[in-house]
């Protein structure tokens, strides 16, 4: 009885459906932010895979640390590309709600009644859990909860760790279809490589891959940051 009182008598449909897409359109800017930022580390990532290949050629002598450089890169890059697959999902299923919500409110001018719908509710319920929409997302789903598009959802019922579980753990075959599709099979002939010959650029190689692994610990602080 409330929620039919509620959906009679309570704020202006247009009012609700004008502050849903205020909402849906904050959500989407950010994922376009962190999308755009992992696009420039994924394109810095390739760049520096592809110097540590150019150095294990140049410096048989560092052959074997600039190939394990390399992987690890690839490695970072396998991370970046999945994040980046997972939030261009989000913003399309953010997408849809917003499409499915404005013919909500449409179906409801024209038959002066709403439906729920089961569709918004499970896409509201997989974004809201997204660390990067958490907070606007129920704010979203509180508006749409109080228009009556959707049922309030119970935050216990929705778990955070499984979306980041295959996450985890980098596949083998991924590292080394980055390498293959970045390197194009030039990597094997590295690894291949002995360190019979010494070399007068040891010195610099060492400060050069001291660099690269400080740079590598500010990509995985971005990339985590945008996870938190």
């Amino acid at each position: 009885m409330e929620t039919i009182k509620s959906v009679l008598f309570g704020p202006d449909p247009q009012a609700q459906m004008r502050k849903c897409n205020q909402l849906i359109r904050q959500n989407t800017r950010q994922l376009d932010r962190d999308i755009a930022q992992l696009k420039a580390l994924d394109a810095k990532t390739r760049q520096m895979i592809i110097a540590a290949n150019r150095r294990a050629q140049r410096n048989p002598s560092q052959a074997k640390q600039a190939t394990a450089e390399t992987k690890t890169f690839a490695r970072e890059l396998v991370r970046i590309r999945r994040q980046t697959a997972r939030l261009s999902t989000s913003r399309a299923q953010l997408q849809s709600v917003q499409m499915q919500v404005n013919e909500a409110f449409a179906v409801r001018k024209i038959q002066g009644s709403l439906k729920k719908s089961t569709g918004i509710m499970k896409d509201v319920n997989t974004l809201v859990r997204l660390p990067e929409l958490s907070g606007t997302m129920r704010q979203l789903s509180a508006e749409l909860v109080k228009a009556g598009i959707i049922e309030e959802m119970v935050d216990d019922a929705l778990p955070n760790d499984e979306l980041v579980e295959d996450e985890l753990e980098e596949a083998d075959a991924e590292v080394d279809k980055v390498l293959q599709e970045i390197l194009q099979g030039k990597l094997s002939k590295v690894e291949g490589v002995k360190a019979d010959k010494p070399v007068e650029e040891a010195a610099p190689a060492e400060e050069e891959f001291e660099d690269q692994e400080a740079t590598l610990e500010q990509m995985r602080g971005r990339l985590e940051a945008l996870k938190s």
